[in-house]
């Protein structure tokens, strides 16, 4: 004699995973389609595709030569842990001075010396990337100077007003400052 086994009753989980569990699987499937376009803005942005950067500054003469520069993301800047606050730019060179400029620097306030220049762009002439930390003590009538440096020994320096540069930068000192 074989005795009747007695189906348990199905948990209240596991009826819901099978009643649920196409739908489930349907939104992991959706869910990352909703970031695509996102993904891929950021991919054009670092690629170049896009341009040098969100929102484009234009040609600055400095000297001699001329840099189109970007700001990298039209934002507020970004805490960089210890290092404080940073902001990104993008700039490329003209076609005629790129074999000339040895070094091309940017820095928030006017530099003391080529030592104290700011930080260095980085990259090919056609598209570098540099990133500038916001001192505490910026005032939002300040300039962003960008430093030149040719094979030759020449420096030449340009400023280009942080509201024309960056204008999320300014409202956003205008904010930390109490609207001074």
């Amino acid at each position: 004699m074989s005795k009747a086994v007695a189906a348990r009753p199905a948990s209240p989980l596991s009826r819901l995973w099978y009643k649920w569990r196409f739908h489930i699987n349907i939104l992991l499937v959706i869910i990352p389609l909703a970031f695509m376009p996102k993904y891929f803005a950021d991919v054009a942005l670092f690629t170049g595709t896009s341009g040098l950067g969100e929102r484009m500054i234009g040609d600055v003469a400095v000297g001699p030569w001329s840099i189109r520069l970007a700001e990298f993301r039209a934002g507020p800047p970004e805490l960089d842990g210890p290092a404080g606050y940073m902001k990104s730019f993008n700039g490329a060179l003209c076609a005629e001075c790129a074999s000339q400029v040895k070094a091309t620097y940017l820095r928030i306030g006017k530099p003391r010396s080529l030592r104290a220049a700011g930080g260095i762009f980085f990259g090919t002439a056609h598209r570098m990337g540099a990133t500038v930390p916001l001192p505490a003590r910026t005032k939002p009538d300040a300039e962003l100077w960008i430093t030149m440096e040719g094979w030759d020994g020449s420096v030449h320096q340009a400023a280009v007003p942080l509201e024309q540069a960056s204008p999320s930068t300014v409202a956003w000192l205008k904010k930390q400052q109490g609207g001074k």
